[in-house]
């Protein structure tokens, strides 16, 4: 049973209303939650690109997801687009639509366009489909059974005063890639029930992953038959529908995926129930939803609302459940970009963890124990130096089965003691603080071993001993990745930036710093330690809570004390070897970070807010880019050197709000959600956007700016 998914009621509701509804979900959650984001669409090729145009629905942490028909094409329509399956690492479609209905009468096909343009409708947790026929109704609606399995129920009401006698049948295409060995791994074959897409084996490493051993398969309820020929396939419901004025049949089928033999064994028994129980399956998803989306607004203004559940789709859509090496279920960063979609990231994970835990706590507690997982042990036979480090990216392969995108070159920032905190606030769950207390301290031991070259209680950003750290500028990489900012202009080598090797007591490398002490990198410690000791006082470790609150008071004292600039009013990096302000660096949005943590004096905080809300600095049409507008290395479209990421600017209004600035936070705040393209319509949440124009950059459906969303517009 996946995470977060509420067992099916006993009760087996009704299977439908009059108006075609297949369950009472409509009338639960407002209609003003339709189509909050807009997943019409249908794809050109079976590789997306890069950025797949076509935006998809997913849930219960599957790993193949759906859209909505193009409404303006009627040759997609009786169908659901896709599905979008991840091949282990990378999405893929499998058809343009895979599995189409038909309604036949005496011998004639009925066109579902002759009445015009079918209702196609996205609702929080389903996709629906309406048809108006000549005295007939045809509903269509897919929602997820399991992490495994769609169900897709097609309701046909006679809405005429005369009977009706109808033959069904399904049919669909595979959208090959276009280029071997890709183009040759599915392999279409009938089943009893239904039809099945088996694949061969392909280890494309950039491209496309597969063990020979998936399979994507389609079980039906009725008995059927079907023929193949080539890549089609047509299934044909075995006896006709007969139904008399105002009767209505519903026909169920499944869609799974799975990867391996012993996943589709376990899944048999599921997709059983979910064929013999339908309608329970279904009411029982819809109430989880409908929890979800009062979870999610509430205390969030009303014209703010659609937003919030646009960012709880997305964060849905991009769950991942356990699957290879990832071993609990994670939130990927998009399932709308190539190289997010099959992988977790650690301050992803951290920040997703905190939007998540407002909705579904135990999936927020499953995505940090994705990463923990992989906490580097004593006892690793490659990197026992690295104890307690959590990786910057875990995947469906690690090297060893010739994966390329998991990542142990570096970290990723220290946020997950506050993740954590934050999920027991909304779960109340003592246990999983119990579990993770050790975990998060031996995560702190490794960044002041082995980040801390100067052992003067400031840490710095490094490398890890690795393969593909092989070179001072590859290590340097690694450096800037591990803050997360990867070419922010405080990591260029032409500003001085170099790294130095660090040591432990026989000499032996350890790992690489940083020649510059950085001050989020530093606030954040100062804040996991004060959360550290939070979670020792709920468990009772006074002791603890004393030791942690006294090393969280010494680093933010050396954060305030050595990294604050009173000539420029702004916290920066400084110099490993002189413990000079790196000023000349210009200002980045990492120095608003000790007003978040609590770090800042009154006085230091004041001048910080002077900055955040001057248009020529951080005030920008759209607020808090990552670089001031003043800075001569502000670039408004280059990734960490100027674009609004929807993270740093959480950081910098929680943090003036933390001070009491409530009204500049709020103007702010108001300012970026109606500004930034696409967040107040039915565009995408993006990874980041132009702090001068709003437009959108970079990838899609993007988790962390959805997760910090949440909290954003409940003012928290």
């Amino acid at each position: 049973m996946a995470v977060g998914f509420a067992p099916a009621a006993d009760a087996r509701p009704p299977d439908g209303d009059a108006n075609g509804n297949l369950s009472s979900y409509a009338t639960g959650t407002p209609s003003s939650y339709a189509d909050v984001l807009d997943l019409q669409g249908v794809p050109a090729s079976a590789q997306p690109g890069e950025f797949n145009p076509v935006n998809v629905f997913a849930d219960r942490g599957a790993w193949h997801a759906y859209a909505l028909p193009s409404a303006g094409d009627p040759s997609t329509y009786g169908g659901f687009t896709g599905p979008l399956h991840i091949a282990q690492e990378y999405p893929w479609w499998l058809s343009k639509s895979f599995s189409r209905i038909r309604l036949t009468e005496a011998g004639k096909a009925l066109d579902l366009a002759a009445r015009g343009t079918p209702r196609l409708t996205s609702l929080p947790g389903l996709l629906r489909q309406t048809y108006r026929l000549d005295g007939l109704r045809l509903t269509l609606e897919l929602r997820f059974a399991t992490d495994r399995t769609a169900l897709v129920r097609a309701r046909i009401h006679n809405t005429g005063h005369a009977p009706r006698t109808l033959a069904a049948d399904w049919s669909g295409t595979l959208l090959r890639p276009e280029a071997a060995p890709e183009r040759d791994a599915p392999a279409l074959r009938a089943t009893p029930r239904g039809v099945a897409v088996g694949f061969a084996r392909v280890r494309e490493k950039w491209d496309y992953l597969t063990a020979g051993t998936e399979r994507f398969q389609v079980t039906h309820r009725a008995p059927v038959r079907t023929t193949v020929t080539g890549d089609t396939y047509r299934t044909d419901l075995a006896a006709p529908l007969s139904l008399a004025p105002g009767a209505a049949r519903t026909l169920d089928w499944t869609e799974s995926y799975t990867f391996t033999a012993a996943e589709r064994a376990r899944e048999a028994a599921s997709v059983r129930r979910a064929l013999t129980r339908p309608a329970a399956i279904a009411a029982s998803g819809d109430a989880r939803w409908r929890g979800y989306v009062a979870s999610v607004t509430r205390g969030v203004p009303a014209d703010r609302r659609r937003l919030a559940v646009k960012s709880l789709e997305t964060l849905v859509t991009n769950w991942r459940s356990a699957a290879g090496r990832i071993r609990h279920d994670a939130i990927s960063p998009s399932l709308s970009y190539k190289w997010f979609a099959g992988g977790v990231w650690a301050w992803d994970t951290w920040k997703q963890a905190v939007g998540t835990a407002r909705f579904a706590p135990r999936l927020a507690q499953s995505q940090i124990r994705a990463m923990f997982d992989h906490q580097i042990r004593p006892t690793s036979a490659t990197r026992p130096q690295d104890a307690g480090m959590i990786p910057d990216a875990v995947f469906y392969n690690n090297p060893a089965d010739g994966g390329g995108n998991w990542n142990e070159r570096n970290s990723k920032p220290p946020l997950a003691a506050w993740a954590v905190w934050e999920v027991y606030r909304h779960s109340g769950d003592r246990a999983f603080l119990r579990e993770m207390y050790p975990k998060l301290a031996a995560y702190q031991s490794w960044w002041y071993r082995n980040r801390d070259h100067d052992r003067d209680g400031l840490a710095e950003y490094g490398a890890t001993v690795d393969p593909a750290n092989d070179s001072a500028e590859q290590r340097r990489l690694a450096a800037a990745w591990e803050s997360g900012m990867d070419n922010a202009p405080r990591f260029d080598a032409g500003l001085g930036t170099s790294v130095v090797a660090n040591r432990d007591a026989s000499g032996t490398v350890t790992g690489y710093s940083l020649t510059q002490e950085s001050v989020d990198l530093n606030a954040y410690l100062a804040a996991d330690q004060g959360h550290l000791a939070d979670v020792a006082g709920a468990l009772g470790d006074t002791a603890g809570e004393r030791r942690w609150r006294g090393r969280a008071a010494a680093t933010h004292r050396a954060v305030r004390e050595r990294m604050y600039a009173a000539e420029d009013g702004w916290f920066h990096d400084t110099a490993l070897d002189s413990g000079e302000r790196l000023t000349a660096r210009g200002r980045g949005i990492e120095g608003a970070i000790p007003l978040w943590t609590g770090t800042a004096s009154p006085a230091q905080a004041a001048a910080v807010r002077d900055k955040l809300t001057d248009p020529g600095e951080f005030a920008t049409p759209v607020p808090f880019p990552t670089v001031a507008r003043s800075s001569p290395h502000f670039a408004p479209q280059r990734y960490w050197r100027g674009p609004v990421w929807l993270d740093q600017a959480y950081f910098a209004q929680a943090g003036l709000r933390r001070y009491g600035y409530t009204a500049q936070a709020r103007t702010l705040t108001d300012r970026l959600l109606t500004t930034a393209h696409g967040l107040s319509a039915r565009s995408p949440v993006m990874e980041n956007y132009d702090p001068l124009t709003g437009a959108p950059l970079n990838s899609p459906n993007f988790s962390w700016s959805a997760a910090v969303l949440l909290p954003m517009l409940a003012q928290d």
